[in-house]
């Protein structure tokens, strides 16, 4: 029964993968699955192995997925260094849109760690690919502590690296996610998760690569005959006659002069004054709208005499080379369905087949496997427990018996000492040397 779902898992992977090339209408420069003979396209570095801080990468679907089959590679081994790289036909992506995409599972609480991939130009010595190995391009999350959860996004341009200026997120649960970035002639470019996209913008706006096309004029000022007044008292309107002459209290016409009030004794009597309701404070002129109001007066912008454009400014140095190098202190990550095209409509696909059929499948598993693995604490737990109260009862008869003896024990004295010995009917003090 076994081998026969194996089979149907891998006819329908095989049905899926063909029914893709059939849907690409561009060119596959890379793709990679990670079936069965994956380890003969992947060189895994000797980076950070002679000092004993290089992790592995295990062939492998994770602890939960939801097609056990469909396997990726993941790290092991904690507070490691990683490092794996592929080869592929070299490629420019000028004139061209580039697609770059591939799926991550981080099913581990991984404190502080990257899980982005890399791509190469030029020769790489794949043995000794690592941190300090130039890169033209840098993609996906880099994760530490709550406070950093980032995804990196970093171009080459001119042999320098540039991360872009937008604050991106990634995602930060347990299951499986697709990152996909596409980048087009016009130098503008997307960034999709899961096939939904969640940035859009231009190299020229989000990268500090060339100066600005446009500048603010600092030299500028407003014109004294700019009118920014949104709103200008009316000049028509003629305060009403009399209307400082309103007082602002009166008398209380309702106080009445108490009759026991002696005007010889008490004073002449006055009632308390209260706010007159007539009184509308200073007269003022009703704002209407400015007739030459022009609006707020903002800096202009003027063209940047810097500004020198390169039409070229989306073209990466031809790429050659896919790597995976990344330090993390809590291992388990699954890197798998790494894609390099010039096809989006391709890759949204792939998406498609893949993870929208297992989403469901894998997030059941998740929940099954976190299930187990609180059970399994909980059980742990429970014999800590068990285990302490064992020992504290071991302690408290070891106490018992120490206080017997030091209650019974025989005290011994220098010599010499007397000693009383009971004989019969009399008692024999016997002095002892």
């Amino acid at each position: 029964m076994g081998r026969l779902r194996d089979g149907r898992a891998f006819l329908h992977r095989a049905l899926v993968l063909s029914s893709l090339l059939l849907l690409a209408s561009g060119e596959i420069f890379f793709e990679e699955r990670f079936d069965d003979g994956w380890d003969s396209r992947w060189v895994k570095s000797d980076w950070k192995k002679s000092q004993g801080q290089a992790g592995t990468f295990r062939h492998t679907a994770g602890t939960y997925s939801g097609d056990p089959d469909d396997k990726g590679i993941q790290t092991t081994g904690d507070a490691k260094h990683f490092a794996i790289s592929a080869k592929f036909p070299q490629f420019s992506n000028k004139d061209r849109t580039l697609v770059i995409q591939y799926s991550l599972k981080i099913e581990q609480d991984i404190e502080c760690g990257g899980a982005y991939i890399k791509l190469m130009s030029g020769y790489l010595n794949q043995k000794k690919f690592g941190g300090d190995t130039p890169y033209s391009f840098m993609f996906g999350p880099d994760i530490c502590g709550d406070q950093k959860k980032k995804l990196h996004l970093i171009l080459s341009y001119q042999g320098q690296n540039y991360p872009i200026k937008k604050e991106l997120k990634c995602e930060t649960d347990k299951l499986t996610h697709f990152y996909t970035f596409i980048l087009r002639p016009d130098a503008t470019y997307s960034i999709l998760i899961d096939n939904r996209e969640r940035e859009f913008g231009s190299m020229y706006t989000d990268w500090d690569i060339l100066p600005p096309r446009k500048i603010k004029d600092v030299n500028a000022k407003k014109p004294k005959d700019w009118d920014d007044r949104e709103y200008i008292e009316d000049p028509d309107q003629v305060k009403p006659e009399g209307y400082d002459s309103i007082p602002k209290e009166i008398p209380d016409p309702k106080d009445k002069k108490p009759e026991s009030w002696d005007d010889d004794d008490d004073g002449t009597w006055k009632p308390r004054m209260i706010p007159n309701p007539e009184y509308k404070g200073p007269w003022k002129r009703k704002k209407i709208k400015n007739p030459n109001y022009k609006g707020k007066w903002k800096t202009p912008w003027i063209v940047n005499p810097e500004f020198e454009d390169d039409p070229d400014l989306y073209v990466l140095k031809p790429l050659q080379y896919v790597g995976i190098e990344v330090w993390q202190v809590k291992a388990g990550s699954v890197f798998d369905n790494i894609l390099i095209c010039d096809d989006p409509d391709y890759a949204r696909h792939v998406v498609d087949e893949t993870f929208a059929a297992n989403k469901e499948a894998e997030k059941e598993a998740f929940e099954g496997a976190e299930r187990k693995r609180k059970a399994r604490e909980e059980e742990e737990a429970r014999r800590a427990r068990e285990e302490g109260e064992r020992r504290r009862r071991e302690r408290d008869r070891d106490r018992g018996r120490d206080r017997y003896k030091d209650r019974y024990k025989v005290h011994f004295f220098h010599f010499p000492y007397w000693v009383i010995i009971p004989c019969c009917n009399y008692v024999r003090l016997v002095l002892v040397i």
